[in-house]
This record gives structure tokens, C-alpha cells and sequence, in this order.
């Protein structure tokens, strides 16, 4: 029979730090499971520690403990104290002798015994033979216990399992003292289910002070599938979501250009709202490279700086390395600064570094500042832009402009007056050069536009006037060095949208959008002017309606012209989400343009290409993508996108890719990843020229998985994009669940390289 007991006072206070210890013990698994939480920002490199790791398909599958159920229902912040057991001696100072199925319960904590002796006197409670502690969030057993006045506590063969990290571990002793210390002794951690302990870690003391939330372990080892791979006489990491100093994971990989390569970092938590990584790197072909890393934040700015040093390369003899730094500034929440600056020792670095068919073809690196403020109706800008130029095949004539300074102004009024609205555009620019033309040039361009809506509907009349002067240097012998030109625009621009029900349900919407646009801009002959930053874009729906065929006011295309363009669309009526649209657009000259870019041939027709874009958004799983240029007067094709996606839910995704420039590039992209089965997984990539017949980029992967560990291997073969040499990589790795990974991230790697993966929580069965 049970018999419940009243707790005194001082019984009270007692149990009340029985509960609190023994939670406190149990924090031995929170300790270890939330080593590597996501910390506060700037958010640090990953800590060498644990991480919570949940994995479904390898729980044990034993149903919720009808214990638990009952403490959820009840209130956590129930102060009483609820003590039953089979027999109970109470004596007149408060003393007890509990026997027999022992509970002590408060709000959603429960504290089981076989035997528990309470001392009111020493306010200190003893608990004997098998002890639990129990909680929403985690169980804890033991052989036995004592608590005294004061929060000192021991415990006998702890075990402990957080039920929602799936982790598990045992110390033969754990012992809370009165500083808020937790001392274990003999502790073994693992993310495996009961019965399987692939990988383990093992610990002969770790201590956690629970006031600075720091951990310290001393000779710990890590084992996998009994072979010990890790070791460390000592070891320090935080509890919780605190950030910690100290050395990380390392890496290991291998290149064609560079041999093995070993990377060990070591991160600095300097303060709270900056931190520092210092990864020292071995390649066994070039030497060591040294990579810090320093972060800021605050609330007004925030800051990376990234650097890649080789002390000596063994292949060139010197010294090599990057600097890369962006930052940002908000002065006021409508001024802000915003700096991207990189240099690179020479032109060869990102060829020997890169990883990749893109990561060796960089050509030029960026180096930019600006200055932003914006108001209710203007915005200014400032700013400076510079190339370090590092493609050695890339000529003089073509490399980029310097830009120093530009300075930019842009008012906007709108519907200041029947419909009536205005903008003005300025800006002055000085472009430098080491060969060819350079100096300042000053563009301005006022404009109105009378608007109206209705039912669907909109019509819009504008115009506009822009002016251009050159101030140049450097031209050539008798060429004009102060040219200017000035030119006005008129355009009419309507369209309208028509809806009707569409499906077996009348669920979803089917649009109707017509729109037409006439364009008129005089004829003037501006080959005298020089080419700064003006170029072609690729021919679209939007370029169609642009009231100028250039982007950059060095070339104001000539336009007497009627753009016309049609797009339906299929949505669902209750969420507005598309699923399929399609457009259809060209453009009909009333007179041939003339004005024409350096080396870009005269055209000579009454139409532009016809362009069409399809597109199909997550219908049953599907995507799709078709992008087609039609040139009508040589009856071919000069641009063809095609992307289709069959993605069914994470970590199951397949792509088939084909792009076409006429006389540019022919390629085929197929990428993949699939479930192999319930524990492996395969990935793959090819990217293949079909105008150079090669094989340009193609990787293979593949993945084990098992209840606790994953194993990845990834091999790559590629072109560097400018030398054409055949580059290699592999990288492995192998990942701990709920501890962390050893190698290369293969899974960021994987989510960049295949569009549309996201990695699972877990494999799915078949």
C-alpha cells in the first residue's frame, strides 16, 4: 500500500535541492550534446566538440514511458513537493525513512528510489539501491545517491539519454559540489541506440562549471568501430550555447595541384561581438598556408576579413597568398557604407587553390567602396570601383575600367498630380585605364510618365531627355575629346489581365496578360563617343520593354518600334501559388536601328528574335525551365535554356540540364542524388561540351549511413577553365551523429554542385 507523506518545511528545502542536483547531474548530457549549438552571432567556425544529432530511422522504438505522459500534463511550475512510497517512518524533527517504490515529484520532475533517508538536522537526503531521475527531456539511473545542505551531491554508475538528441553516456561517479561544479569520472558518451556502439567517446574526468558554462576533459579519446581516432590529454568546450577558444575538428583532402592537404583550426572567442580562426594548412606539394579569418559585428556594422598566406611555396619558391574583406555600415537607417575589396598575389593562385570548373576560371577580382544615402524622393550614391586583372589572355583593350569616383543622384515623385509622375536621373563618372580613352563623363536624363489603372487595365504615356558629355584624355590623334550628345524619348506602354477558372473543381486561375509597347528615340550617330561600361544583354521579355537596347548610357539604341508580348499563367485560386506560366514576345521595327557598338554588325530587319520562356513550378513534384531565342531571318535559334527537376522530397532530386549559344557554348548538366538503398547513397555530376566534345566537370559520390556514423566519398575531375589542364580531387569524410565530422564538408559541397538537394534528416527506407 502506498502511503503518502507530508513534507515539513525543512524537508521541503531538502527535496527541493534533491530535485535540482539531480537535474544538475543530468546535465551531463545537455553539457555534451550542446557543445556545438549554433552560437550567437557573428556565428564562430564549428567547435571540435558534440553536437545534438536526432535520427529517426535509428531510435529504438519503445514507445512513449507512460511516466512521461504524466509529468507533461503537469505544471512545470508547480512548487509542491509530492512524496509517496510503500512504508514511511516520519520523526518529530523532520526525519524520514522512505522504503519501497520511492517517488518524490515536483511539477514535471520525478525522483524514484528503492530506499531514500532524509536528515532534516543536516538538511541532507540519501537515496539507495537503483535511483532514477526523470524529466520531458531526459532520464537518468543510477546505483545511488546522497545530497547535503549546500547543493554537494554524489552519484553511483549514472547513466543518462536525452530523449530528444537520441544520446546516451554513463559515468561510474559524478559528484556536484558546493561551487556549482559537476566532477564526472569514468564517462562514456555515444549517439548509437542501445546495442550498437559504432563510435563512442570516452573520458577519464570532465568537469563543468555551471556558472561560466565551460566544460574540461581530461584524457579523452574518441573510437570508431573500436579503433581509436582521436585523442587529447585535455580538452576544454563550451556548455550550451556559449562560444569557446580552442583548437577545432581538422580537415584532410587532396588535389591534383596541391597533393594531400591537412587543416587544422584553431578558433579565438575574443569577445562577444567579435571572434577570430586561424587555420594552419599542409599541402604536401606547396607547404603551409596559414588562413585567419576575423569577424565584427555590431549593431550598426558588420565585418569578415579573410586571408590565405603560403609562407613558401615549394613549387614557385615564393610567397603567395588572397586578402578578402567585406563589410558593411548602417550610419542611419537610411545611410550605409559597404566596402568588397580582394587582392591576390598572382595571377596563378586561384588555378593552383581553386576548387572547381568555376573556382579556377576566376578573371579579374573586384575591389569596391559605396556610400549610400537614401531619402523620401532622392537617393545618392558614392562610390569607387577598381580590377586586379589576373587572366593573363584577357587584352588590354578589353579589361574592365577603374571607376574613380562616380557619383549618383536619383529623385522619384510619384502621382504627384493626376496620374502624373517624374524622375530625374544624374550622374557623373570618372573612368581610368591604362589603355585607350578615359576621363569624366556626365549624364543626366529628367522624365514623366502620365499613368492610369483600371479593372486590370493600365495605360502609360512617357517621356524623357538625356544629355551626355565627355571630358576624355588619351584619345586618339584629331578625335574629339569633349564630345557630347543629347537625345529625347517617347513611349506608350499597355497591357491588360484577363482571369477565367480553370480545372475539373474550378481551383485554380488561368491569366490572360497581353501588353504592348511603342518606343520611339530619334537617330543619332555616336561612334565618336568611347565605351565604358554599355554592353548587349541577353535578349528576354524585359529587355523587350526597356526604353533602351544597351545597358549603359555610352549607346542609346535608335527605336521606332512596337514591342508585343503575351503571358498566361496557372494558379491555384486559394493560395495564389503559380504553377505554370508561359510568355511569348518580339519586337517590329517601323526602321532599321543604327546605332551599333564597336564590332557589333549593322542589323538590317524588320523584327527582333522571338522570344519565349515556359515555366512549371512544384506540380507533382516537378519543375521545369525552357528559355528559347528564335532568330526569324536566318530561321535558327540563338539561345536555348532547358532545366528540368524531378525532386519528390530531401536527398531524393534529379536534374538534366542543355544550354546553347549559337557560335559561344553548346553544354549537357545532369546532376543527382538518390537513396541506393536504406543505408547508401549515391550523388553524381556531369557537365559535358557538346561545340568543344569534352567532358568539362563530372564528379561521383557516394554515402553510407548508419544509425550513428555516415561515411562520404567524393571524386571530381574537371577543366580549369583557362589553362584546359585536367584537374582531380577527392575528398572523404566521416561523420559522427551527434558528435561531429572529420574531412571535407562533402554536404555543402553536394547543395552547391546539385540544385535542389537538401540532406535529409535521415535515409529514407525503400
Amino acid at each position: 500500500m502506498t502511503t503518502p507523506c507530508a513534507a515539513s518545511p525543512g524537508l521541503q528545502q531538502a527535496l527541493q535541492a534533491t530535485l535540482r542536483r539531480a537535474a544538475a547531474c543530468a546535465w551531463l548530457g545537455a553539457a555534451s550534446a550542446h557543445a556545438q549549438q549554433q552560437p550567437p552571432a557573428p556565428a564562430p567556425a564549428q567547435a571540435a566538440a558534440v553536437e545534438p544529432a536526432r535520427n529517426d530511422r535509428c531510435a529504438v522504438q519503445s514507445g512513449i514511458d507512460p511516466r512521461i505522459e504524466e509529468l507533461l500534463r503537469a505544471d512545470p511550475d508547480d512548487p509542491q513537493i509530492h512524496v509517496t512510497s510503500d512504508t514511511g517512518e516520519l520523526g518529530r524533527a523532520g526525519d524520514a525513512e522512505l522504503s519501497g517504490n520511492v517517488q518524490i515529484r515536483m511539477g514535471q520532475r520525478l525522483l524514484t528510489a528503492d530506499q531514500a533517508t532524509i536528515n532534516a538536522e543536516q538538511r541532507s537526503v540519501e537515496l539507495n539501491g537503483d535511483i532514477e531521475y526523470l524529466d520531458p527531456q531526459m532520464h537518468v539511473r543510477g546505483e545511488g545517491g546522497s545530497f547535503q545542505e549546500g547543493g554537494v551531491g554524489n552519484f553511483e554508475g549514472a547513466e543518462f539519454e536525452l530523449r530528444e538528441q537520441s544520446v546516451r553516456g554513463a559515468a561510474t561517479k559524478a559528484r556536484i559540489t558546493q561551487t556549482g561544479h559537476i566532477n564526472l569520472e569514468g564517462v562514456r558518451y555515444t549517439a548509437c541506440p542501445p546495442g550498437n556502439e559504432d563510435w563512442g567517446l570516452a573520458a577519464g574526468a570532465i568537469d563543468i562549471d555551471q556558472k561560466s558554462l565551460i566544460g574540461t576533459g581530461r584524457d579523452v579519446r574518441i573510437e570508431f568501430l573500436g579503433v581509436p581516432v582521436f585523442y587529447t590529454p585535455w580538452i576544454s568546450f563550451p556548455v550550451g550555447d556559449q562560444r569557446k577558444s580552442g583548437l577545432l575538428f581538422p580537415t584532410i583532402g587532396s588535389g591534383s595541384r596541391t597533393g594531400t592537404q591537412i587543416a587544422v583550426p584553431y578558433y579565438w572567442n575574443l569577445a562577444e561581438n567579435y571572434d577570430a580562426t586561424l587555420t594552419a594548412r599542409w599541402y604536401s606539394s606547396r607547404g603551409i598556408r596559414l588562413d585567419p579569418e576575423l569577424r565584427y559585428l555590431s549593431d550598426r556594422s558588420r565585418s569578415q576579413l579573410n586571408l590565405e598566406y603560403l609562407v613558401h611555396d615549394q613549387e614557385t619558391g615564393e610567397a603567395r597568398g588572397v586578402i578578402d574583406w567585406r563589410h558593411v555600415t548602417r550610419f542611419a537607417p537610411r545611410t550605409r557604407l559597404m566596402i568588397d575589396a580582394t587582392d591576390v598575389s598572382d595571377n596563378d593562385y586561384y588555378e593552383d587553390f581553386g576548387i572547381g570548373f568555376e573556382g579556377t576560371s576566376v578573371s579579374f577580382v573586384n575591389r569596391y567602396i559605396e556610400l549610400r544615402h537614401d531619402m523620401d524622393a532622392w537617393s545618392f550614391n558614392a562610390r569607387a570601383q577598381g580590377y586586379q586583372v589576373i587572366d593573363t589572355t584577357l587584352a588590354a583593350a578589353d579589361e574592365p575600367y577603374r571607376i574613380a569616383p562616380q557619383l549618383v543622384a536619383l529623385g522619384r515623385w510619384r502621382d504627384f498630380a493626376g496620374g502624373l509622375s517624374g524622375s530625374l536621373f544624374a550622374e557623373a563618372t570618372n573612368f581610368q585605364r591604362d589603355l585607350g580613352p578615359q576621363g569624366v563623363r556626365l549624364d543626366a536624363e529628367p522624365s514623366l510618365e502620365w499613368r492610369i489603372d483600371r479593372s486590370g487595365a493600365f495605360f502609360a504615356a512617357g517621356a524623357g531627355y538625356r544629355y551626355t558629355q565627355y571630358l576624355l584624355s588619351d584619345v586618339a590623334p584629331g578625335a574629339d575629346d569633349s564630345p557630347d550628345r543629347s537625345l529625347p524619348s517617347a513611349s506608350l506602354d499597355a497591357g491588360f489581365t484577363m482571369e477565367r477558372e480553370s480545372g475539373s473543381k474550378g481551383n485554380r486561375i488561368q491569366t490572360l496578360e497581353p501588353r504592348l509597347l511603342y518606343l520611339y528615340v530619334p537617330y543619332k550617330n555616336q561612334d565618336d563617343l568611347p565605351v565604358f561600361d554599355t554592353g548587349i544583354p541577353d535578349l528576354n521579355l524585359v529587355q523587350l520593354f526597356r526604353t533602351n537596347r544597351y545597358v549603359g548610357p555610352d549607346r542609346i539604341g535608335d527605336a521606332n518600334q512596337v514591342s508585343v508580348g503575351v503571358t498566361t499563367r496557372l494558379l491555384d485560386s486559394s493560395r495564389g501559388r503559380q504553377y505554370l506560366s508561359a510568355t511569348l514576345g518580339q519586337s517590329f521595327y517601323f526602321q532599321d536601328p543604327r546605332v551599333t557598338l564597336p564590332d557589333e554588325p549593322v542589323r538590317n530587319r524588320s523584327t527582333s528574335d522571338v522570344v519565349a520562356e515556359v515555366e512549371l513550378n512544384a506540380y507533382k513534384d516537378w519543375n521545369a525551365r525552357f528559355a528559347y531565342q528564335w532568330n526569324p531571318d536566318e530561321t535558327q535559334g540563338e539561345r536555348t535554356e532547358t532545366f528540368l527537376q524531378y525532386n519528390p522530397s530531401p536527398g531524393r532530386v534529379i536534374n538534366a540540364g542543355y544550354r546553347f549559344r549559337r557560335d559561344l557554348l553548346e553544354q549537357v548538366d545532369v546532376s543527382g542524388a538518390w537513396p541506393l538503398s536504406s543505408q547508401w547513397r549515391g550523388f553524381v555530376r556531369f557537365v559535358y561540351s557538346l561545340q568543344e566534345d569534352k567532358t568539362l566537370d563530372q564528379f561521383l559520390g557516394v554515402e553510407y549511413s548508419s544509425c550513428c556514423w555516415a561515411v562520404r566519398l567524393v571524386t571530381r575531375r574537371f577543366v580549369s577553365s583557362r589553362s584546359g589542364a585536367i584537374e582531380t580531387s577527392v575528398g572523404l569524410q566521416l561523420e559522427l551523429k551527434g558528435l561531429s565530422s572529420v574531412g571535407v564538408d562533402n554536404e555543402a559541397f553536394l547543395r552547391e554542385a546539385i540544385r535542389g538537394y537538401s540532406s535529409p534528416l535521415s535515409v529514407p527506407r525503400f
